[in-house]
């Protein structure tokens, strides 16, 4: 008999030549590695006895010698007490059967074990056979209900048959009831990894949780990889490139290597007859496993898997295979989104969003102060563009992208922030001004074509930067700006000034908006008389902005905002309606004869729809379109010429007259002046200033006033501030004045005050 408290194993041999009463024992914890650990007995079933008559371990044991259930062998667990029971289970658990006496230490020890067996150990799949020698001690219906006893024999009633037909129908309960569990939680492992893959961005990150989630259906050590076939033709795997996207284990060093770098010769072999057959193979020397994507781009992935899989765990796989064949095609497509979102797909370069991003990390860092931000635009482009075609710009892009990539090294951050505008982010020290100047010193050759490319640069260091990247960016490409506008192909710093002025006029241009919006602006009117009579012949309309301050805002601060933002048009329509109903108004008053100057922009002119608003508020005035002048730069002149031409010639029909103000301060072109058919020149109030201070400046006046009278135009001088001035202009010919001499700027009350003090 076993001495107390002691386990022992008894091993049924398989061997046909060893005597039929020879019984092997082995230790009770095999060594590990050995062949009588978990390895080989995970291929039988385990039967634990649990009686304490030792005559009936060796008597079950005899009685099952070379007997095979299923088609496996039978490893027997022995325990000689309840008490040994227990702690056996402490640490055994893959038990099939357990034959249990129903008497041991007390008459119910073995109904109280099956409790503990079932609700203290959780082993509700293994099948209990209970046994006993005393048949008054059977259990009750209840038990046999409540505890899942699979059977209760009297020991005289288990017979070598007996027990073989109890043993099997017992081990076929087990194996069924095991599968369905196995599946049910090997289920639950698949939808849970679904949802933790499903959440990893990307393939490689995705492929590498695929590595993961098997090893844990498996329960193995994550010992794998990856490979995806970037195929032209999903049949000839050999013909196409398998790199290795993720591993794990010791296999993590051959991430972003191609297949031909696996040492091993089986593996390579076992992963290149998946992606060809385009199945899942068992039979090598772990297990590999296809996912078909679209696309043509097939995966293969490999795990160590030291055993034979059984069926349960292959039928896992393969419905796990099919469920996250779609995972590797929607992290493709994440991750093409992705490369949408934060690269540009021409240059392949990282874009505004990413470099933003860039810029907020390198922010982030202690050292940023040491950090520049420099954009870099191509001066001319869109010349270039419309010369050689989009392709050949597409191209120089690819180029410019290329040289600035390979020349400032991995610190550096290249970026495509815009069409022609690239972004750096680096140390100083490497994005010296001299240096960033100097890799356009080269030509770029494109389709044989040698180019040279200028650059215009704003910088920006870190140190002066906001708090976040986009504001960063947005300080540089106010440099950029700057430096575009002053002289292109020089570098411009970023200054703290330039942001200032920059809010100044973003904070102008929104009160002006609610300025026009609420009605804030208003019109004056400043009188132009004869200097041979010295009476009024006419008005220029001009408009004026005073705030809620009452403050007067200057014109030549809140006209450019205007004319830059478009919102000059709405303006200058309202100008052009108030200035008619106030001619008609005159007119009623009797002083119809007077000429209203209104002043024109470019954008005014553009806009289609401008000879329809002129139309529009002449009619509803009332007034007379001859009384109407429109009075237009001499710099839109000749820059718009061609255009001007042919809107004034239409505007013209309806009996207006047409002025150019400020001439004198360009450079005219006459054919220009003379094909425009226009009525007027006014002579500057810079050349005005100093017509009496020199012999000299008077010329430019003198010029202007006999070109008039060569081309039948009438000329007229603004910004007269004394009678000097007048008396000057009238000897030299000019016909009519205007400035403070004779009226300020008045509003229609005044005005009419000061008409009616001329008629004295």
């Amino acid at each position: 008999m076993p001495v107390a408290g002691t386990t022992r194993e008894i091993k049924v041999s398989e061997a046909q030549n060893q005597p039929d009463d020879e019984l092997e024992f082995i230790d009770d914890e095999p060594e590990a590695g050995s062949a009588t650990g978990h390895e080989s007995l995970r291929k039988s079933w385990r039967v634990l006895i649990v009686d304490d008559d030792p005559d009936v371990h060796s008597t079950t044991v005899l009685a099952l010698r070379n007997t095979q259930i299923l088609h496996r062998p039978l490893h027997f667990l022995h325990t000689y007490s309840a008490s040994q029971t227990r702690e056996l289970l402490q640490h055994e658990h893959d038990i099939a059967v357990i034959l249990l006496d129903v008497v041991m230490e007390n008459e119910d020890a073995g109904l109280r074990l099956v409790k503990t067996i079932r609700e203290d150990h959780g082993m509700n799949e293994t099948r209990i056979i209970l046994r006993t020698g005393q048949p008054g001690y059977a259990p009750e219906i209840d038990a046999i209900r409540d505890y899942d006893i699979n059977d209760y024999k009297t020991k005289s009633e288990l017979t070598r048959n007996k027990l073989y037909t109890t043993l099997t129908a017992a081990i076929r309960s087990y194996e069924q009831i095991r599968t369905i569990n196995a599946s049910r939680r090997g289920l639950d492992m698949i939808v849970q990894a679904s949802a933790e893959l499903m959440a990893l961005h990307g393939v490689r990150n995705f492929a590498a949780g695929v590595i993961t989630q098997i090893a844990a259906l498996l329960g193995l050590a994550p010992e794998g990889l990856v490979c995806a076939q970037e195929s032209s033709t999903s049949v000839d795997a050999g013909s196409d490139e398998v790199t290795v996207i993720a591993a794990a284990g010791r296999y993590a060093d051959l991430i972003n290597r191609p297949l031909d770098a696996i040492n091993d010769p089986e593996i390579r072999a076992a992963l290149t007859r998946c992606l060809h057959d385009q199945r899942n193979l068992y039979d090598g020397p772990g297990t590999t496993l296809f996912f078909q994507g679209n696309a043509h781009r097939d995966v293969a992935a490999y795990l160590d898997t030291r055993e034979t899989l059984d069926d349960i765990d292959r039928r896992l796989l393969e419905v796990f295979c099919t469920n996250i064949a779609v995972g590797f095609d929607n992290a493709a497509l994440f991750s093409r989104l992705h490369s949408f979102a934060y690269y540009d797909q021409l240059s392949r370069l990282p874009n505004r969003i990413h470099f933003i991003t860039q810029i907020d990390r390198r922010l982030a860092t202690h050292d940023h102060a040491d950090q520049i931000l420099a954009l870099v635009d191509l001066d001319h482009f869109a010349e270039t563009n419309d010369a050689l075609g989009h392709r050949f710009g597409d191209q120089l892009l690819q180029e410019v992208a290329a040289r600035l990539k390979q020349a400032v090294g991995d610190q550096v951050v290249v970026a495509r922030v815009s069409g022609d505008t690239f972004g750096l982010l680096g140390p100083t020290s490497q994005l010296s001004p001299s240096y960033i100047m100097g890799l356009f010193n080269d030509p770029f050759v494109i389709d044989g074509q040698e180019l040279m490319v200028s650059i215009t640069c704003g910088v920006l260091s870190l140190s002066d930067a906001g708090s976040s990247g986009g504001e960063a960016l947005k300080d540089a490409n106010i440099a950029l700006k700057r430096a575009k506008q002053r002289n292109r192909g020089e570098i411009n710093y970023f200054t703290r000034e330039m942001s200032v002025e920059i809010q100044e006029r973003v904070m102008l241009l929104q009160a002006l908006r609610q300025a026009f919006d609420n009605e804030r602006l208003f019109m004056v009117y400043q009188p132009q008389v004869s200097l041979v009579t010295r009476k009024a012949i006419g008005l220029e309309a001009l408009i004026r902005w005073r705030d809620d301050d009452g403050k007067f805002i200057a014109p030549d601060r809140f006209i450019p905002l205007a004319e830059h933002s478009g919102l000059i048009v709405n303006i200058g329509e309202w100008v052009m309606r108030v200035a008619c109903h106030q001619q008609a108004r005159l007119a009623r008053a009797g002083y119809g004869y007077l000429r209203m100057a209104i002043n024109v922009s470019v954008a005014q002119f553009r806009h289609p729809r401008f000879p329809y608003m002129l139309k529009r508020a002449i009619e509803d005035s009332g007034c007379d379109p001859a009384c109407i002048e429109l009075e237009i730069t001499e710099s839109m002149a000749m820059v718009e010429a061609d255009f001007l031409l042919q809107t004034l010639d239409k505007l013209k029909e309806s009996g207006i007259t047409v002025a150019v103000d400020d001439f004198g301060t360009g450079f005219s072109s006459l054919s220009y002046l003379q094909r425009l058919k226009v009525d007027r020149l006014k002579i500057d109030r810079a050349f005005v200033n100093e017509i009496t201070d020199s012999e000299r400046g008077a010329k430019i006046p003198e010029m202007v006033i006999q070109l008039s009278h060569k081309l039948g135009l009438k000329v007229i001088a603004e910004g007269v501030e004394d009678l000097a001035q007048a008396d000057v202009l009238q000897n030299l010919g000019c016909h009519e004045a205007q400035g403070y001499y004779f009226g300020r700027p008045m509003e229609p009350s005044a005005l009419m005050d000061w008409l009616a003090a001329q008629k004295d």
